[in-house]
């Protein structure tokens, strides 16, 4: 039997190695990790076990560069087609990537005190 989000994971699949995203069997913890989620998670989501949640599609498409529409639908073409300036969906630099990262892993409550303390 088929995975009931195949479909899904192999537009998931093709957007990270169109991206150069952490190959092979690596991939899966890279993704945990960048998005916060357990490696399972990553996985099910890669094997079309499972869907991620709009708010994250949202976010995967635009840390990518895909569109919205085809990551999640597969209608469209692959390439963002808003007519907004790409710098809108750049990706993090490596610095920012890893700051977000440990942003993520704190709890909600130091994540509150983190921001007021920068604001």
């Amino acid at each position: 039997m088929a995975a009931p989000y195949e479909e899904f994971a192999s537009r998931l699949r093709q957007m990270l190695d169109r991206a150069h995203f952490v190959p092979g069997r690596g991939r899966t913890s890279a993704l945990a990790h960048r998005y916060a989620v357990s490696r399972e998670t990553a996985r099910k989501w890669l094997t079309g076990l499972a869907l991620p949640e709009l708010p994250r599609i949202i976010e995967l498409s635009k840390d990518f560069d895909a569109s919205f529409e085809w990551l999640a639908t597969g209608r469209g073409h692959v390439n963002l087609s808003v007519k907004e300036p790409t710098a809108t969906y750049r990706r993090l630099s490596d610095h920012e990537g890893r700051l977000l990262d440990a942003f993520r892993s704190l709890p909600e409550a130091k994540r509150q005190l983190l921001v007021e303390f920068l604001s």
